[in-house]
């Protein structure tokens, strides 16, 4: 139903007072209607285990500035589950993906290949050394990039390809991975949503030379703000450590392997906090129980939307057989970009904070100035503009589940 239809909800008119009698709402000391009507936020963060016990821990250890205890305890904690040969904690997903382009020494004249519907860092980490993104566009399925299109986006001044698995749902990297072995070039996986999911019984982050992870509290693993580097090449290790330490030797110093420390190489400082590594490694703990507990949240939305789907209304999350999801998010796909804004602005009357996901960086003012524009990518375009994700977060309880899904019910068929 259109937001403003004549079925919709009549704002309530009266309140009882303590006193028993009836006034208008919007009297002095009524409740609001919008304090009247449900919550259900788009996400919330959450504590699932020791982190508040953590965190007190990393204080009384005496280090909180960085690499202490449980710095170590997460990088290898997620080197032996995931098969990294070597993880780095850094600030943010972004951190990591600067560290990234550093490595390989991105700089002007260079090429980057990577899809437009994707987070800004993810073009960023590279524009700012000065290569300019080549988008590809994305496969209407799993909004992925394409691989099909992939090969075509090559040239001689390409240095990377960096793929972003969404939603969780893996990219299709086999095939990125034979092209860019055909060209001789290096493989990023943007993995920011992906921590937990794997291709073919390979986690993500694990597949490319290098991968990145987010710990944003808007993750599944969540930090408040956080991230990792994720090393597959061996050889990318020791300078990968200097960059991160404001280009001095300093792990090996910390390690005893050398008597002092020094300025080495270029470098930042992408080491992050021990406090937000204390509350990580709690989570960290519960991987399994959280992708359960977020299985069992996508399962219900799936389940109680299927009907509407099948009805041709919406199109739900598409994950390939092969692929093993973490369930990063559950989104909806709307016939076409007035319907989404439209329900979107029925479920935020009613409470939902649903909202829509990725503005494609082509079109963007910045994508402007690098010569793209509105009709480039058509996929990404159309898929950008009808899709809208749901509220998803650990403690969601399914009664807002299943008021988030009566919302939506109602506007279609009241």
């Amino acid at each position: 139903m259109p937001v403003g239809g004549a079925r919709e909800i009549l704002p309530l008119m009266v309140a009882l007072t303590d006193a028993g009698h009836h006034r208008p709402i919007g009297a002095v000391g009524a409740p609001r209607v919008m304090d009247m009507i449900r919550q259900v936020p788009f996400n919330k963060p959450f504590i699932v285990g020791r982190e508040l016990d953590y965190i007190r821990e990393a204080v009384e250890r005496g280090n909180i500035s960085g690499d202490g205890h449980f710095t170590k305890a997460c990088c290898e904690l997620l080197e032996q589950r995931f098969g990294i040969s070597k993880v780095l904690l850094t600030p943010s997903c972004t951190a990591a993906l600067e560290m990234a382009a550093m490595l390989y020494r991105v700089g002007p004249g260079d090429e980057v290949v990577l899809p437009s519907f994707t987070f800004v860092s993810t073009a960023n980490a590279f524009v700012q050394r000065g290569a300019r993104p080549v988008f590809v566009d994305i496969r209407p399925d799993t909004l992925n990039i394409d691989e099909a299109k992939l090969e075509s986006a090559v040239t001689s001044r390409t240095k990377l390809i960096v793929p972003i698995h969404y939603a969780g749902a893996a990219a299709e990297m086999d095939p990125i991975m034979q092209i860019a072995a055909r060209h001789g070039l290096p493989v990023i996986e943007d993995a920011a949503q992906g921590v937990h999911s794997f291709y073919r019984d390979r986690a993500m982050g694990s597949i490319g030379q290098l991968g990145a992870f987010s710990f944003h509290s808007t993750k599944n693993y969540i930090c408040g703000e956080g991230g990792a580097l994720c090393i597959n090449d061996e050889t990318l290790i020791d300078r990968a450590e200097i960059l991160r330490d404001k280009g001095t030797d300093r792990s090996k110093f910390l390690r005893g392997e050398v008597d002092r420390y020094t300025w080495v190489d270029v470098g930042s400082s992408y080491v992050p906090s021990e406090i937000g590594a204390a509350f990580l490694y709690a989570q960290l703990e519960m991987l399994d129980p959280i992708a359960e507990r977020r299985r069992g949240i996508y399962a219900f939305y799936e389940q109680q939307l299927r009907p509407l789907a099948d009805r041709g209304l919406m199109r739900l999350p598409v994950v390939p057989g092969h692929c093993r999801s973490n369930y990063h998010m559950f989104y909806i796909v709307l016939a076409d970009a007035a319907k989404r804004d439209a329900l979107m602005a029925h479920l935020k009357s009613r409470g939902v904070g649903a909202v829509f996901h990725y503005l494609p960086l082509h079109t963007s003012p910045m994508g402007a100035k690098l010569g793209y524009r509105s009709g480039d990518l058509p996929v990404t375009e159309d898929m950008a503009g009808r899709l809208l994700r749901l509220p998803f977060y650990y403690e969601i309880t399914q009664d807002d589940q299943r008021y988030v899904v009566e919302q939506i019910g109602a506007y279609f068929l009241d």
